[in-house]
């Protein structure tokens, strides 16, 4: 039989630091298939190109805090349960991370230089989340799906006409959030206090216009 691996707490920090790396500067690898699948890639006019293009590094920064904020979640959580919710979305949104890297190089455009920063103040949240207990866990994951489905929405309504493979990766995301945000209710989660909501909107108002361009 295989005994698990018992890491230190060393261990587990080195290896949260490689993830960040690996997550906010390198190229992740999903486990799912491309739902742009063999869709035609449209030829678009400079202008529709750049938009597409900066909204795509919008939704590719903003999965890069959901590892953030999941992982630092995760760190912290009293249940197991809890925990592997947690985790898996974690892959899940790593699939999407994946997705809008392969579309902004097809786009010829680059995620965005401030990942980094945005990585470490999503995990920062994630870990004070978490340490007020499995249900503010929870919430915040809600909170965070309802919001992230709201500007996917936006963006599925703003993408050039013609670019089908953005378009089917932010709906198959989507769909993939909304799962995520009704599995946290059923799992118990509790409903955030104002001001809570209202500061994470305004931090991805924020993330969006500084990520749009840069």
């Amino acid at each position: 039989m295989t005994i698990p691996r018992q890491f230190s707490p060393f261990d587990r920090l080195i290896i949260e630091f490689q993830h960040a790396l690996g997550t906010s500067l390198g190229q992740a690898h999903a486990e799912r298939p491309n739902p742009a699948g063999n869709l035609p890639d449209p030829a678009l006019a400079e202008p529709e190109r750049r938009h597409a293009a900066g909204l795509m590094r919008i939704n590719h920064t903003g999965e890069v805090c959901a590892q953030a904020l999941y992982l630092g979640q995760a760190a912290v959580a009293r249940d197991d349960a809890t925990r592997r919710h947690l985790q898996h979305a974690a892959q899940e949104e790593a699939d999407h991370l994946a997705w809008c890297g392969d579309r902004l190089a097809e786009l010829d455009s680059r995620p965005s230089v401030f990942n980094p920063l945005w990585y470490a103040g999503s995990y920062a949240i994630g870990l004070a989340a978490g340490l007020r207990g499995d249900g503010w866990n929870l919430g915040f994951v809600v909170e965070t799906e309802r919001q992230v489905e709201a500007h996917l929405e936006e963006h599925l309504q703003t993408l050039p006409t013609g670019d089908e493979r953005s378009r089917a990766i932010l709906r198959t995301m989507k769909a993939d959030e909304a799962r995520h945000a009704d599995d946290a209710e059923q799992a118990g989660a509790r409903v955030l206090p104002q001001p809570i909501p209202r500061l994470m909107a305004l931090t991805s108002r924020l993330m969006k216009a500084v990520a749009y361009r840069t």
